[in-house]
């Protein structure tokens, strides 16, 4: 673990803002993301600043950094409020990722409460659509979203992992996604006038914030009902939903989380990459960590090298099938590149880290067998062919 003081910009220049980075010395990461926490570090009102061992650079702020203030900053969330991962268990008949990919929905196609009022996946909302926000509704998105049909494999902590009802061999469903358009639409509004400066009014901010999370645990239900419906299963209740951009009032001041979990007595998903393991963590970090932990391996690449290195190494058909056997789907070949699993850090390390530094304790990991990213035009017109031949279509 590696601890930085810095000054903070900040009206008794004898305060120190305390910068931590629960990483070892052989994890990789970034001079750029360690100066991105300094500058955080600089803020008025800044206190501490944690960074998890999947911390990279973002824009403006670091992701994989949870930072307590007494000063409310918006940019430190981001645009995406309320991005999270959720994990759904799914009983499933039959196992063929090749047959379970093709029979994926469309989760670029937004859910209209009138064109498509009798699908069933409306069963997962229990209540109105917060902040009545309609654009996106069951879509996945893009960038690391991603939703996936994945199997538990090694169970490290039988105690924990009966709580949660998971035993090896078990099927879940695991769902990455954020409030499609209301957070950016929630930040936009505070920087076209403000800037990265803070939220002049804290309490109206926090009910807009408040909102968008409860719109991204709306929508990751909405997509594990559509996809538990399009593979024949019916969708059950969430065991894990942490979300890892928000804001948390705690302790008298604001904690900030851009890219990572609460980690304080909580269970996450801390995703791997398509190409690997994830791990499933009870957390129980302290306020030296602000109570929080990963979020998931944490990218090593920009996004234009991994597209670059990857063209220069990979075919698009290489990366549709990773090397633990699952499959991908992605029709758009940039995202392909762009996401590969070796864009990523070894989740290993991340978790090990976390481990080393006491923060969380590893219940179990899940193999990915099917990746939905993006729909793949050709596949899905393969299966309803299939489908139509045969006179019977798909949920």
């Amino acid at each position: 673990m590696s601890q930085h003081h810095f000054p903070r910009e900040a009206s008794s220049p004898s305060t120190l803002a305390t910068v931590t980075v629960f990483a070892s010395p052989t994890s990789w990461i970034e001079s750029a993301a360690l100066d991105q926490c300094r500058q955080v570090a600089a803020l008025d009102g800044m206190v501490h600043v944690a960074g998890m061992p999947d911390l990279h650079p973002g824009k403006g702020a670091p992701i994989g950094a949870a930072m307590t203030s007494t000063v409310l900053y918006p940019f430190l969330v981001g645009s995406d409020i309320g991005c999270g991962i959720a994990v759904f268990p799914i009983r499933l008949r039959r196992v063929v990722p090749e047959r379970l990919a093709a029979r994926f929905p469309d989760l670029d196609r937004a859910l209209d409460p009138h064109r498509d009022a009798d699908d069933p996946a409306w069963s997962a909302l229990t209540d109105d659509v917060p902040a009545g926000h309609l654009d996106g509704l069951g879509t996945v998105g893009r960038g690391n979203h991603f939703v996936e049909l994945a199997r538990v494999d090694t169970v490290f902590a039988p105690e924990h992992a009966h709580r949660l009802g998971l035993a090896t061999g078990d099927l879940v469903l695991v769902v990455h996604s954020g409030s499609r358009g209301l957070g950016e639409r929630i930040l936009r509004t505070h920087t076209e006038t403000h800037g990265a400066g803070p939220a002049p009014d804290p309490a109206a901010y926090l009910a807009r914030h408040d909102e968008a999370v409860r719109w991204g645990s709306l929508n990751r239900r909405l997509l594990a009902a559509r996809v538990a419906y399009a593979l024949g299963a019916e969708p059950t209740e969430p065991i894990v939903d942490q979300c890892h951009n928000l804001v948390e009032v705690r302790d008298g001041g604001y904690l900030h989380r851009k890219g990572a979990a609460p980690g304080d007595g909580r269970d996450v998903l801390v995703a791997g990459t398509r190409g690997t393991a994830s791990y499933l963590v009870a957390a129980h970090a302290g306020a030296d960590a602000n109570h929080s932990v990963a979020h998931g391996a944490g990218r090593k690449m920009s996004r234009a090298d991994a597209l670059r290195r990857g063209r220069a190494k990979h075919t698009v058909e290489e990366l549709r099938r990773t090397p633990v056997g699952s499959l991908v789907v992605c029709g758009d070949r940039q995202l392909l590149f762009e996401e590969a699993p070796t864009a990523y850090k070894r989740i290993e390390q991340v978790i090990g880290d976390l481990v080393a530094h006491r923060l969380a304790t590893p219940v179990a990991t899940t193999i990915p067998l099917v990746t939905y990213k993006t729909p793949d035009v050709g596949t899905a017109t393969r299966s309803d062919r299939r489908d139509q031949r045969r006179g019977r279509g798909r949920s």
